[in-house]
């Protein structure tokens, strides 16, 4: 679909809809999503039982730490399953997700589809390459220009030949430092946004310098700010660093709500404090008042198994269940929330 023909409107698995129809909206969740890549088989043979070991409650205290060792807390394949647990968003009062699930890490454009039939919900696909532990294996090869054709063809045509058009690029996987197929990646997929009119999320490298790089990356490639989404913003905690960040004009994203654990090491090598739920409010409440409010999304980033309910986790209607009562006795207001959770995401959806 031509560039003009999706200006003012919202690319969702079932074709387009009106910005007003949105509503509330998460604008990070996977519903089906398979990590292998992150992957690792332990040193240790007593951590090996891990590996081929049903994730069950018992097992949850281990799991935190070593969700990498187990192949199957990493893995949500079940449509049944996801519709019975993203169902409990629509429950309460959701009505859009933004499924961040890009290439390599098992996007599956039929089965959003039927979860999105099933639910009601819209929900809205993303495009682009996730980390570079999921890239295929020639994309040393790759030029800027195919990986931004791919992206443009996901966007306009539809993901292989399912039909199913993507309306987001992203999430757009980063480590720190950046390596060359990442800012390669990075490029491609601002080109591939200003062809279509997309708007671009990131995954950035958990390091204070990766998201300014990636902006600038992006920036100077012709992206406007106000046309990214800058992700897993939970791990970091310096108020100046974050008032810098909103006075780039991009969208800024705590997408971990409901993830409170504390000891769970990095994807790589580095290690990072999580936030905690109070943190993200506080942190949302320092830009608010700095008149960044216009700029804020959240959301809950399950992707992993224990996230779900039936393993105790808070899954995807958190946020409404309980974080937005409490912002209310925060102190937020009846706009706050609205802005946080339909305006913002409305805005930045939408194609330009």
């Amino acid at each position: 679909m031509p560039k003009s023909k999706m200006s003012g409107k919202i690319q969702t698995v079932l074709g387009p809809i009106e910005p007003e129809k949105l509503g509330i909206t998460h604008t990070h969740e996977h519903l089906l999503i398979d990590l292998a890549c992150y992957f690792q088989v332990p040193d240790a043979a007593s951590e090996r039982v891990l590996i081929n070991a049903p994730l069950t409650m018992d097992r949850l205290g281990n799991i935190y730490a070593k969700w990498n060792y187990n192949w199957d807390s990493m893995q949500l394949l079940d449509v049944a399953t996801a519709i019975e647990q993203v169902s409990r968003f629509k429950y309460a009062g959701g009505s859009s997700i933004v499924d961040t699930t890009s290439i390599g890490i098992a996007r599956d454009p039929l089965a959003l589809q039927r979860i999105s039939r099933a639910t009601g919900l819209n929900i809205i696909m993303g495009a682009s390459h996730y980390v570079p532990l999921s890239h295929p294996t020639d994309m040393d090869k790759r030029s800027e220009q195919s990986i931004a054709d791919h992206i443009v063809r996901d966007v306009t045509v539809g993901v292989g030949e399912t039909g199913v058009r993507s309306g987001l690029i992203g999430e757009i996987g980063n480590f720190w430092p950046m390596s060359a197929n990442e800012r390669k990646v990075l490029l491609a997929s601002a080109h591939a946004a200003q062809e279509t009119g997309a708007a671009i999320l990131i995954h950035p490298g958990f390091h204070a310098d990766s998201p300014p790089a990636i902006l600038d990356v992006l920036i100077k490639a012709g992206l406007k700010p106000e046309r990214i989404v800058m992700g897993h913003l939970d791990v970091f905690h310096d108020l100046k660093w974050f008032e810098r960040l909103a006075a780039t004009g991009c969208y800024m994203e705590w997408d971990t709500f409901g993830m409170e654990d504390t000891h769970r090491p990095s994807v790589v090598t580095e290690t990072f404090q999580r936030s905690s739920d109070v943190q993200r409010m506080q942190k949302l409440e320092y830009l608010i008042e700095r008149g960044y409010g216009n700029r804020l999304v959240i959301a809950h980033d399950v992707c992993f198994k224990f996230r779900y309910s039936h393993y105790g986790g808070k899954t995807y209607d958190h946020i409404l269940t309980n974080i937005v009562p409490r912002m209310r006795k925060r102190g937020f207001t009846e706009k706050h929330i609205n802005d946080i959770l339909v305006e913002n995401p409305k805005r930045v959806l939408t194609f330009v």
